[in-house]
C-alpha cells in the first residue's frame, strides 16, 4: 500500500540544505507518494496571543496542519540555528500548537516520523536533534529513527552521502523507518 509522506526542511532558507536532505530521504522510500513542501509557502506572522485573539488562527498554519493530517508519515530535516530550531520553524510550531484538536497539543497527530538534520558545520554533535527527540513526543510525534549529517557540503554530493561511516548510519536509520512503514 502506498504511503503518503510529508517531507520538509525546517528552515525558510531558499537554499536550505535540510530541504535537500529531506527530499533525498523521502525519495528513497518504497511505495511512497512524497509531498515535499517548502516552509516559504506557509509564511506566518510572528505568533502572539493578541494576534490570535484579534485574527484567529492564521490560514497558513491551518493549511500546514492539514498537510500533516493528510500524511501517513513525516520526514523533517531540522536546521540548527544557535543550537536550536530555526525561528521560522519555532513560529510555525507555535501557531500549530494553538489549533484546537481532539488531544491538546497533538501537532504531529501520532504520525511515524524520521528526524534528520544536516549542517554545514563539522561539529559531530547536533543539539536540535537531541532537543527534538525529547520535545516532539509531547506534541504527538512518533519518532521512529533519527540521523545527523555534519559537514553537509563535504559529505553529500550528487544526491548521495559520500562518507562511508555516515552513509552506513543513515542507512540503518532509514531502514528502521522504511521497515516500520511497511509493517503498518
Amino acid at each position: 500500500m502506498t504511503k503518503r509522506i510529508l517531507a520538509f526542511g525546517a528552515s525558510n532558507s531558499k537554499h536550505s540544505i535540510n530541504k535537500k536532505f529531506a527530499a533525498f530521504a523521502a525519495n528513497k522510500l518504497e511505495n511512497a507518494e512524497v509531498n515535499l513542501i517548502d516552509m516559504n509557502d506557509y509564511e506566518l506572522p510572528l505568533y502572539s496571543v493578541d494576534l490570535q485573539t484579534s485574527n484567529g488562527i492564521h490560514q497558513n498554519a491551518m493549511r500546514f496542519a492539514e498537510k500533516i493530517k493528510q500524511s501517513d508519515a513525516i520526514i523533517i530535516s531540522l536546521a540548527e540555528y544557535n543550537g536550536l530550531h530555526t525561528s521560522a520553524f519555532k513560529n510555525l510550531w507555535d501557531w500549530l500548537s494553538r489549533i484546537p484538536s481532539e488531544t491538546q497539543w497533538n501537532i504531529w497527530k501520532n504520525k511515524p516520523m524520521l528526524l534528520l538534520s544536516a549542517s554545514p558545520s563539522k561539529r559531530p554533535v547536533n543539539n536540535v536533534i537531541k532537543v527534538s527527540k525529547q520535545l516532539f513526543p509531547h506534541f504527538g510525534a512518533n519518532i521512529i529513527a533519527d540521523f545527523y549529517l555534519p559537514s553537509f557540503h563535504h559529505f553529500f554530493d550528487n544526491n548521495r552521502i559520500t562518507k562511508p561511516k555516515y552513509k552506513e548510519e543513515f542507512e540503518i536509520a532509514f531502514k528502521k523507518f522504511q521497515d516500520y512503514l511497511k509493517s503498518t
